[in-house]
């Protein structure tokens, strides 16, 4: 029988996901191993084990599909709800069960693919011996042990082209047009697609803005004739002396979300124009992932598979200076990379003339 590896895709769902996958197994086939996807995420590992064979054929064509073939979830036996900056704990017997079905299916190591609090579960899964590989996962670009992850530069690109259509609507109406995007503590996502979108203000939860100021901002564009203006607000955005905006859920959680309708309100009030917002949301996430995803997806998949392969368990892949390198777990989880309000990439946007509120 030949040695198997598992691998699994855990949280929210993003672009090159699939390409991860298929740079496991492409690696893995090479070294003569077997890989078994375990499905929707950490759940998958519960008996009796529910997982698809993992090979050439089945992953053929993947690359530009968005989300998994093999599913996720960010609920389930695995999540624990804690509060920011605490350690979510998993079950004893959740962990004895997959370890379980782990040693009976003969899985030699485990490559997780998911976001910090995958990563949690998987330094906890480690320290219970079983082998893990973290591959790090999140649109939201925030994890501090790698400078990229895959994903982030898709959901740039949605919120680019949806700059693009708005300006067109915005013109048209002289209108100010909100545009909500994702980003709960960090604003990568706000930054980077604001300044490639052309938008004129820019409002992210690292830079604490003041309503009047970006109301006199919008009057001034529109004195010097400029009609229009497009604002992307991050959904963590936070005015000063205010609060993150968040609503309840039907199953009483608190998500983050509003800030854009929140904004548009205000900014009509203040400035007597007509202003519309548009959440993006889950578009964000979806559809094919830019080349830049695809290869940076492919990338930690085989490092991942040759980490395995050099036994260097509990470590999570990470990506600096243009090569994909190796951390440890445990020193990836709960550091968050925040916006630096005295970047460089501020100060650009800073110098062709778009607001942050402040």
């Amino acid at each position: 029988m030949r040695p198997r590896v598992g691998v699994l895709t855990s949280g929210g769902d993003c672009p090159g996901l699939n390409a991860v996958l298929r740079g496991v197994v492409l690696a893995a086939e090479k070294l003569g191993w077997e890989v078994l996807g375990f499905k929707d995420g950490f759940e998958g590992l519960l008996p009796p084990g529910q997982y698809l064979v993992l090979d050439r054929t089945r992953t053929d064509g993947i690359m530009p599909l968005g989300g998994t073939i093999i599913g996720t979830t960010n609920r389930g036996h695995f999540i624990a709800k804690v509060g920011e900056g605490k350690r979510a704990v998993v079950a004893a017997e959740v962990i004895a069960e997959a370890r379980e079905v782990l040693e009976r299916l003969l899985v030699r190591a485990l490559i997780i693919v998911g976001g910090d609090g995958s990563m949690t579960t998987a330094l906890q899964l480690q320290e219970a011996g079983i082998n893990c590989i973290g591959v790090p996962k999140t649109i939201d670009n925030d994890l501090e042990a790698t400078a990229m992850t895959f994903g982030f530069d898709s959901a740039v690109a949605a919120v680019a082209d949806a700059l693009d259509r708005l300006h067109t609507t915005a013109t048209s109406h002289k209108r100010v047009m909100v545009l909500e995007v994702m980003g709960r503590h960090a604003g990568w996502i706000a930054l980077h697609g604001g300044i490639a979108g052309g938008a004129d203000a820019i409002l992210i939860p690292e830079i604490p803005f003041d309503y009047d100021k970006l109301a006199a901002f919008i009057k001034q564009r529109d004195a010097a004739g400029s009609l229009s203006s497009l604002v992307v607000a991050a959904e963590g955005a936070t005015p000063k002396d205010g609060q993150q905006v968040l609503h309840q859920t039907p199953a009483g959680e608190y998500r983050f979300g509003g800030i854009g309708d929140v904004v548009a309100r205000e900014l009509a009030a203040r400035t007597g124009k007509e202003t519309r917002c548009c959440v993006l949301g889950h578009l964000q996430r979806g559809g094919a992932p830019t080349t830049l995803d695809r290869i940076l997806g492919t990338r930690f998949g085989v490092k991942a598979v040759q980490l395995v392969n050099e036994g260097h368990f509990g470590s999570m892949v990470s990506y600096q200076n243009y090569q994909v390198q190796h951390v440890p777990i445990a020193a990836a989880v709960n550091r968050l990379r925040l916006v630096q309000p005295s970047s460089q990439m501020v100060q650009t946007a800073r110098d062709v003339e778009i607001s942050f509120g402040d």
